[in-house]
């Protein structure tokens, strides 16, 4: 059974932090390039984060460059998100995403997790 599980997220006030998990369970995780995703009220799901199977490059959304981190530890199957300096406008659904592929002929699917909210607010 294929699991993503986000964790990590709360209420904090703008300038502070929080550093988001993604467990994940039941497919080959280090196999997958890994995303964060973010949905604020009425926006749409855009990507915050990426970073590659071994962890070797990342890529990030203009917004949070210098501010977010995106790792992950592929003994433990988990993404994580470092968030320093949050402001109001990172108040969002967060969602971990393995990106799915093709090796060969072999389509390896992509996988979301539930979410889990983030909040800043003074």
């Amino acid at each position: 059974q294929v699991q993503l599980v986000e964790s990590g997220g709360g209420l904090v006030q703008p300038g502070e932090s929080l550093r988001l998990s993604c467990a994940a369970s039941g497919f080959p995780f280090s196999t997958y390039t890994m995303r964060w995703y973010r949905q604020g009220p009425g926006k749409e799901r855009d990507m915050v984060a990426d970073i590659s199977s071994t962890g070797g490059r990342t890529n990030y959304a203009e917004s949070v460059k210098g501010r977010f981190t995106i790792s992950r530890d592929n003994a433990k199957n988990t993404v994580y998100m470092q968030m320093n300096n949050l402001k109001p406008e990172d108040t969002a659904l967060y969602y971990c995403n393995a990106v799915g592929y093709y090796s060969g002929t072999r389509y390896y699917p992509h996988y979301w997790g539930q979410g889990t909210q983030v909040t800043v607010s003074s």
